[in-house]
């Protein structure tokens, strides 16, 4: 298969399901228009210049799909290429249409009726405290599961790389400076530009700081970069939203979708040949990358993109407070899925496009390679136009930009910038991870302030300064402990269960508003459908998971912690789901809500 076909076939399903049903779920579902009428959002209710801030709609959609479009998109779709490129392509498109699009209106949408709370609180308040109690200790959990999961990706690509470091750790400078010309000025089209101009002339200056004082000091190993990502991600948490967080958000979503369309413009130019086949030897288990099966693991593997539990974190986080009119729902939840979906496309395009030999060599270990028979093909000449050995380096963010870069240096203009290639991809797939961290990492910082808030009432409230701190601190220590001891491979696969979890939860909770607020029960479906699926897929995961990983101990990812996390959850889940079955029985013929539905 030519990667064109694949391109184009999966944007015109994406165009065609946002055309129809986000507008089915806009207009029938929801009742956006009706919601315009009724009242005004929370952003517009509660206004108070640091969390809840009208913004425009571009503005807030760049935000949203910074902070959801993280790791997920580019690393699961790289892992899951090993089964070949048909159940990672076919999972994407269906899981994104009828799970994660939906999944994310809906979120979004309760959140917003609830005031922009959290998804626990939104629990509570439909479900009853057992079941908010429950929601919100899974997504405490789940959280911190989850930062630890996205910020492992980025370690093995920055790790004794000052061009990359230095590249990615300037956005920062510049997205508050950014962020306080537009608070001062309101030009936001001048702080945009200079912004952008600003983050691409880092990539161009990292080659003449590697062999200065700055490189020296930029050369970092893992368990240094392992503590300056959860102290960045302290203050990215404890900074007013508009200083920091929704700048740098809004101005690396230019870059993420700036180079997808190039990406997507040398895929029409090359025109590369997927070398992946459609399914390998590994679909029934025992692949170097994954050692499950083809199912439940694609689903797990590949989380942003399909379907992802952390976008509820976002859809009841950040973004709720933000969103300027309830219409905007349908292209900020709805839409910025879809996109998101083409991100994880794209990657997957550019393993597939890797010889299968260079493929596993750079996502296994080198003991690991020599066993599957395999020899590279195009690698070799590829490390040394980069300058680094490519080999072993796993966990799926060099594999994209290995990929990349082979794409683009087969046009002639950029034979001879290999180089600059890997190293922008490098930066543009930190800073995929580093924003979803800045608007996880104050996720977790309501959630600990809601918990905190029964015990002490002044934690509760956002607006103290000193509880915010504290809740900041408390919420980079627990994700930074598991990222500085663990590893890529124990701490993804606990991340995809978690993380996928998670996302059933957020369904269950919008199949239960769609009950009362739609007009036709039936309307659930949209919800119930992707949930059954989901819903089995991850507790088989996490009992696979826990039978013959981590309580296994002759596994290799043996581990009694993340074995007891996984049963916590699952436990967590399961009365979740009992408790929403009980209320769903409830409402069904309530003659309230019937009535209800009928005046609306």
């Amino acid at each position: 298969m030519n990667a064109i076909t694949m391109v184009i076939g999966s944007i015109c399903i994406l165009m065609i399901a946002y055309r129809l049903y986000g507008t089915f779920m806009a207009v029938k579902v929801l009742k956006l228009e009706e919601m315009e009428k009724k009242r005004k959002t929370p952003a517009h209710e509660l206004e108070d210049g640091k969390d809840y801030v009208p913004t425009s709609k571009w503005v807030t959609f760049g935000h949203h799909f910074a902070a959801i479009a993280a790791a997920g998109p580019l690393v699961g779709p790289i892992l899951a290429a090993q089964f070949g490129y048909l159940p990672g392509l076919l999972w994407l498109l269906i899981g994104a249409v009828i799970g994660g699009a939906v999944h994310d209106a809906v979120v979004l949408f309760a959140s917003m009726r609830q005031n922009g709370e959290s998804l626990a609180e939104v629990a509570k308040k439909e479900l009853g405290p057992v079941a908010g109690f429950c929601t919100g200790l899974a997504m405490l959990f789940i959280i911190t599961i989850t930062m630890a999961g996205l910020s492992m990706v980025v370690l093995h690509a920055l790790e004794r790389n000052p061009w990359g470091t230095f590249a990615v750790g300037i956005t920062i400078p510049i997205a508050m400076g950014v962020g306080l010309y537009h608070r001062k000025t309101g030009n936001l089209k001048g702080a945009s530009i200079v912004g952008f101009l600003l983050i691409m002339l880092a990539v161009f200056v990292g080659p003449y700081i590697q062999d200065t004082m700055l490189g020296d000091l930029l050369t970092l190993d893992v368990k240094t970069l392992s503590i300056i990502l959860p102290v960045y991600a302290f203050f990215a948490a404890a900074l007013p939203v508009w200083l920091l967080l929704a700048p740098r958000d809004y101005l690396s979503s230019f870059m993420k979708i700036g180079v997808f369309v190039a990406l997507i413009a040398g895929v029409f130019v090359v025109n590369p040949s997927i070398q992946m086949p459609a399914f390998t030897e590994f679909i029934h288990g025992g692949g170097p990358v994954l050692n499950g099966p083809v199912w439940p693991f694609i689903s797990i593997t590949i989380a942003c993109g399909a379907i992802s539990g952390f976008h509820a974190f976002v859809g009841s986080g950040t973004t709720p407070k933000m969103l300027d009119r309830w219409r905007d729902i349908k292209s900020v939840g709805f839409g910025a899925m879809l996109v998101e979906c083409v991100v994880a496309i794209m990657a997957l395009v550019a393993a597939t496009a890797l010889h299968p030999g260079d493929y596993f060599a750079i996502n296994a270990t080198p003991e690991v390679f020599k066993t599957l028979g395999m020899s590279t093909v195009d690698l070799p000449k590829l490390s040394e136009e980069i300058g680094l050995n490519l080999e072993g380096r796993t966990g799926g963010a060099v594999t994209l930009a290995v990929g990349m870069t082979y794409i683009f240096t087969d046009i002639a203009w950029f034979d001879k910038l290999a180089s600059f290639f890997f190293q922008f991809v490098i930066m543009f797939e930190a800073l995929f991870i580093l924003t979803a961290i800045d608007s996880g990492t104050r996720v977790a910082r309501y959630l600990i302030q809601d918990f905190g808030g029964a015990f002490y009432k002044p934690l509760k409230r956002v607006d103290w300064i000193p509880g915010n701190i504290f809740a900041s601190a408390l919420a980079c220590l627990l994700w930074g402990y598991l990222l500085f001891s663990g590893d890529i491979g124990s701490v993804w696969a606990l991340f995809g269960v978690s993380n996928q979890l998670m996302a059933s939860i957020g369904l269950i909770i919008g199949a239960t508003i769609i009950l009362k607020v739609a007009d036709k029960r039936r309307y659930m479906l949209t919800c119930l459908i992707p949930l059954a699926y989901l819903y089995v897929t991850v507790n088989y995961a996490g009992y696979w998971m826990v039978k013959n990983v981590y309580l296994n101990q002759a596994a290799s990812g043996y581990n009694v912690l993340n074995g007891i996390l996984s049963i916590v959850m699952l436990i967590l889940g399961l009365i979740i789901i009992l408790t929403a079955i009980k209320n769903w029985i409830q409402n069904w013929n309530n003659p309230a809500l019937a009535m209800q539905r009928r005046s609306a």
